[in-house]
């Protein structure tokens, strides 16, 4: 049988199937660059005929796939078969199992099919999952093996994703620097105003004494929720009284989705691509990268809503199933920010730590964000049952061989102030390589320390999650872990070669949010002749510096800032120029390494000049009676920064020349939705206050008082 599809794609897509008597499946991916409109914009994607995702590839257990990706772009790619069992070179991480295909390359992925189930693929280059590489995988049972009777009804692929408007690099770039354009967008800013119309002042004091910025539900806004590529659609094929099988992947890069269906229970049959024994619920969500098979019946002669939400509840997506009359959803209602946040401020210590206050929380059971949730609080209404891990049943029994046990404990480790993501406050490049040996039992005790939920992934191998199910422990690829939970994991080490297991927030993984499993004694990956060049490589992901910049073109001078920072180090400039010699012109630059878990202590070495004019000569003393030298200034410095509550950035600096100065600066106080406020005062008498009002993502409309330079209004334009 030979079939020729032909795909326009983002990457763009040409796909060529060849099935042979040696049940080879072989697909032919042509990777371009292309162009959507989602949102009314022209922006560079990964599409299918104009459209995202790519195809879906279907292949049978027993199958051999090969799949030749042609890269048609002008930059480096690659695929990851996500949850697949396979030769540890097939698995399509660069750097780590292969070189990157090179921009105009062709590379072939060739290996068994040994597993079924649900399964998806993906970019695992840079960004390029957000654009749109990404697309479902099904694995069939052989007709022998599909004794269920969900095996046996019609079934659709489909994949969930997110779009943005925005280049990712540049969302990266915003996440590292700390935004609130993002909850702008989604009309999440905890502002003072807002706490006190909220009656929540006294929760938004404590939030900021204890160091910390607005909570959020979700990282990024985002302009389209995607179901197969499209907000909306309807699937007319399905008469009343019939079911179908959906296999849902969720393709997001950082979004959280809540499922939920007009025409009646979730039947849930299958996890990442395993089957589970049948658990009906009213809603579930899915983490970034899990898979769900999930089967839905039409009641009535009417079209029911199959509808993904965003766990922040900003978007959605949705599939009409059935003919006739469409029966929609309610939305979910808008989330109680000021409710959760006084839910973290109880379970944060001054330190940094998680205080989980006696409670033994695991396999999602307990939702922490459910403060937040007001369709829990309306009377009146039925019990609404949400599916957790530990409803999940295996329907085989799943216990490992007998051999060794080694045992794991990590901790996930974050700081959401300069979006560092770590586990046990060490990224990927502060690591070795975790060695472990074939034929051992591998046992992972993983508490998340941090305030946000991850889906942490490991590729090549299924695990059981220990949930209290015994010998029928579900299998999984992915285990979602909320803030305080601790969840046990175990798996059979019955490969080689170097494994990767990573948070799948895709913003998260290039923070460094992730380890590497090597087997012990493999041998040489052929596809990488050069492994300190592949590991320098693999390392520049969590070492990536990321660049802002502002300026206030004000009427009594110039303010303004330019700073590149990373994990650990921060290289930042900032100036005061005046229009005349009274007002002065000066400079400072720092340089310094960010430590601690928290990362509210950074010592640095500085340079210091400045240059002013006064019409009188004047000597003036700081508050040590030291003579001041701010109107002519050349000095090497040394000093540290401190994060003191309320956020207040403190700042001890010794001059070469003796005279010491002490600094305290807050800027960014969100004193309405749109309106800031900020303040400094040093030990040299010089102070500042001012506010400026957010109009775009650029540009603000500033107002302020400088002790040398007085009063001044502009703009105020930052990237």
């Amino acid at each position: 049988m030979h079939k020729k599809i032909i795909f326009g794609a983002a990457l763009f897509i040409y796909s060529s199937i060849t099935v042979v008597a040696q049940k080879v499946v072989r697909y032919d991916l042509y990777v371009r660059d292309t162009m959507v409109n989602f949102t009314g914009k022209q922006k560079r994607a990964i599409a299918v005929n104009g459209q995202i995702p790519m195809p879906t590839l279907d292949f049978t257990q027993g199958d051999t796939a090969e799949i030749y990706v042609h890269n048609e772009m002008d930059e480096e790619t690659s695929l990851h078969w996500h949850g697949l069992m396979l030769p540890n070179k097939e698995d399509g991480v660069p750097w780590l199992t292969q070189q990157p295909i090179p921009a105009h390359g062709t590379h072939l992925y060739r290996f068994p099919i040994i597993q079924y189930g649900t399964h998806w693929y993906h970019s695992h280059t840079g960004l390029q999952e957000q654009i749109g590489m990404y697309g479902s995988m099904i694995l069939h049972k052989k007709a022998a093996d599909q004794l269920r009777a969900v095996d046996k009804i019609p079934e659709l692929p489909v994949i969930l994703s997110e779009w943005t408007d925005y280049n990712p690099d540049n969302v990266e770039r915003m996440l590292h620097n700390a935004t609130d354009w993002f909850a702008l967008r989604k009309n999440a800013v905890q502002s003072y105003g807002e706490a006190i119309k909220a009656k929540h002042f006294k929760t938004k004091i404590t939030n900021e004494w204890k160091r910390m910025l607005a909570m959020d539900v979700s990282d990024v806004f985002y302009d389209k929720i995607l179901m197969n590529g499209l907000s909306t659609q309807q699937l007319t094929q399905v008469k009343p009284g019939e079911e179908i099988r959906l296999r849902i992947s969720n393709g997001g890069a950082s979004s959280y989705f809540w499922l939920r269906y007009a025409g009646g229970k979730i039947s849930v049959v299958a996890h990442d691509g395993n089957d589970i024994e049948p658990v009906e619920v009213d809603r579930l969500i899915i983490a970034v990268s899990e898979t769900y098979d999930i089967v839905l019946r039409v009641p009535a002669d009417s079209s029911y809503e199959f509808m993904a939400t965003t766990e922040d509840r900003t978007n959605s997506a949705s599939m009409f199933i059935g003919a006739g009359p469409l029966k929609h959803l309610d939305p979910l209602p808008r989330l109680d920010y000021f409710e959760g946040m006084k839910m973290m401020n109880g379970m944060m210590k001054m330190n940094g730590d998680l205080d989980d206050m006696g409670m033994s929380m695991s396999l999602n059971k307990m939702d922490m964000n459910n403060v937040m949730y007001r369709e829990l609080k309306e009377k009146g209404k039925p019990r609404i049952k949400t599916l957790n891990y530990a409803m999940m049943k295996a329907p085989e029994e799943t216990t490992l061989p007998e051999g060794p046990v080694k045992e794991l404990h990590f901790e996930l480790t974050g700081n959401m102030n300069r979006y560092v993501w770590s586990l046990d406050n060490k990224v990927v490049s502060e690591t070795d390589k975790i060695l472990i040996k074939k034929g051992e039992n591998v046992r992972m005790v993983i508490y998340n320390g941090s305030m946000m939920r991850h889906p942490m992934h490991l590729h090549g191998h299924d695990f059981r999650l220990l949930n209290g199910q015994g010998a029928h422990a579900p299998l999984m690829n992915v285990v979602d872990i909320m803030p305080m939970e601790t969840d046990t994991l175990e798996f059979h080490a019955n490969a080689e070669g170097d494994w990767y297991f990573h948070c799948h927030i895709l913003y998260h993984m290039m923070s460094g949010m992730g380890r590497v499993f090597t087997y012990q004694n493999q041998a040489p990956n052929p596809l990488l002749p050069d492994p300190a060049k592949a590991r320098r490589k693999l390392y520049a992901d969590d070492r990536m510096f990321h660049f802002m910049a502002e300026n206030d073109f004000a009427t009594n001078g110039n303010d303004g800032m330019l700073m590149v920072q990373n994990t650990r180090w921060s290289i930042g400039t900032e100036w005061r120029l005046g229009y005349n010699d009274m007002h002065g012109y000066e400079t400072e630059t720092h340089v310094g390494r960010y430590i601690g878990k928290m990362q509210w202590l950074m010592p640095f070495i500085g340079f210091d000049w400045r240059y002013r004019r006064m019409e009188m000569d004047e000597v003036e003393k700081n508050l040590f009676g030291q003579t001041s030298t701010k109107d002519q200034r050349a000095q090497l410095t040394v000093g540290v920064q401190y994060t003191l509550p309320m956020l207040v950035k403190a700042q001890a600096e010794l001059f070469m020349d003796g005279n010491f100065r002490i600094q305290f600066m807050r800027e960014d106080i969100p004193l309405t939705k749109r309106l800031r406020g900020s303040f400094m005062w040093n030990t040299d008498t010089e102070w500042m206050a001012g506010m400026r009002y957010i109009i775009g993502r650029f540009w603000s409309a500033g107002a302020h008082y400088d002790s040398d330079m007085g009063f001044g209004v502009g703009v105020v334009v930052n990237y």
